[in-house]
């Protein structure tokens, strides 16, 4: 199969989705593979690092995508990928339909193939493609959350870890699972009162070893609503695999917070799980409702491309592998990311929606 690997478009976005030795392997399966120039620099592999392996670089996006029969990328399509894309495609990447119709609605028209890494679940349940950027977003949560919390950056100026003659900060984790778990444990190993919600009776025990100043409780909505109230950083990582994020802070907990506090919102991608989320990017990643800095990056790993890249390629070698097959379709773990496939909205996750 001839594989196309086109440099990302969105906002700041450093990843790629192949690193070379991940290529190479394509190759020694008998796969063409087609890389944008210069896809791979802000994650640190040159085109001659992909070259040398036997990748053919082409030199723009144009050229890629009228090369390729299947399309790997991190991110989903906008604007300029979307009139490249043509119904004989398949399309790997994330997608994050549920909460952008108009993504749906263009690549419906297109009537192209789209398997969407964040939907391809193991039999046991795992979301594998989706879990090496869930841990980068975690700890970035906890990470971009602390300096916003800094006076100079408009936040209330406390430092969440304290120390002696001082109070600890307090961290609020929304989602005990993969994204919340990474986020919630590097904020408690900074010394900070932490507080991790999530419904699942196995997640709230695993939480409470993560440190003894990790409290795990149920989310009830008045719990929340408590805790929220006193928080200098609210993190929300809920996850409903492949649909819209429900609501879990409300307006009003967010006015009860003290001015200077932080939100940071992970499951943006999936419309937020704050009632006064909307997407950002990089170049313009905050804004302020209340007093409070939201933080609602929808790329959020795109900011540690050499990282995150290298995770990334890991994760889904072995599913671009398959799909490269000619009877990839007869493979259940690859259909259970099947989200649109020529001109019909397919996962059961999606639909429902309004178009």
């Amino acid at each position: 199969m001839r594989i196309g690997v086109p440099s990302e478009t969105k906002t700041l976005e450093g990843r790629v989705a192949l690193v070379p030795a991940a290529c190479a392997d394509l190759i020694r399966h008998g796969h063409d593979v087609y890389l944008q120039s210069g896809a791979g620099e802000k994650s640190g592999f040159a085109n001659e690092r992909y070259t040398r392996v036997g990748v053919k670089v082409v030199k723009d996006a144009a050229a890629l995508y009228g090369k390729a029969e299947m399309i790997v990328k991190v991110k989903e399509p906008i604007e300029g990928d979307l009139k490249l894309l043509e119904k004989r495609h398949l399309l790997f990447c994330y997608l994050h339909l549920a909460p952008d119709p108009k993504l749906t609605r263009a690549l419906l028209k297109i009537g192209l193939t789209g398997v969407a890494f964040e939907s391809v679940q193991e039999a046991d349940g795992s979301l594998p493609l989706l879990t090496p950027m869930s841990v980068v977003a975690g700890k970035l949560a906890t990470q971009v959350g602390t300096t916003l919390l800094h006076q100079p950056n408009g936040g209330k100026g406390k430092l969440l870890g304290g120390l002696a003659a001082t109070e600890r900060g307090k961290v609020v984790v929304l989602g005990a699972g993969v994204a919340g778990g990474n986020a919630a444990k590097l904020a408690a190993r900074g010394g900070t009162n932490v507080v991790v919600f999530d419904k699942r009776p196995d997640r709230l025990a695993q939480a409470r070893g993560w440190g003894d100043n990790v409290t795990a409780l149920y989310a009830y909505e008045s719990a929340v609503a408590e805790e929220v109230a006193t928080a200098d950083l609210v993190v929300g990582a809920v996850l409903v695999p492949s649909a819209k994020a429900p609501h879990v802070v409300t307006k009003k907990m967010v006015k009860s917070m003290e001015k200077g506090s932080v939100l940071v919102d992970i499951s943006i991608d999936q419309g937020g799980c704050f009632e006064t989320s909307k997407p950002t990017t990089w170049k313009d990643p905050t804004y302020v409702v209340d007093g409070v800095t939201h933080f609602c990056v929808t790329n959020m790993p795109g900011a540690v491309p050499q990282t995150s890249t290298q995770a990334i390629s890991a994760a889904i070698l072995p599913y671009v592998t398959r799909l490269a097959q000619k009877n990839w379709r007869k493979d259940a773990i690859l259909a259970s990311g099947l989200n649109v496939d020529g001109g019909d909205l397919v996962h059961p996750a999606l639909k429902g929606m309004k178009l």
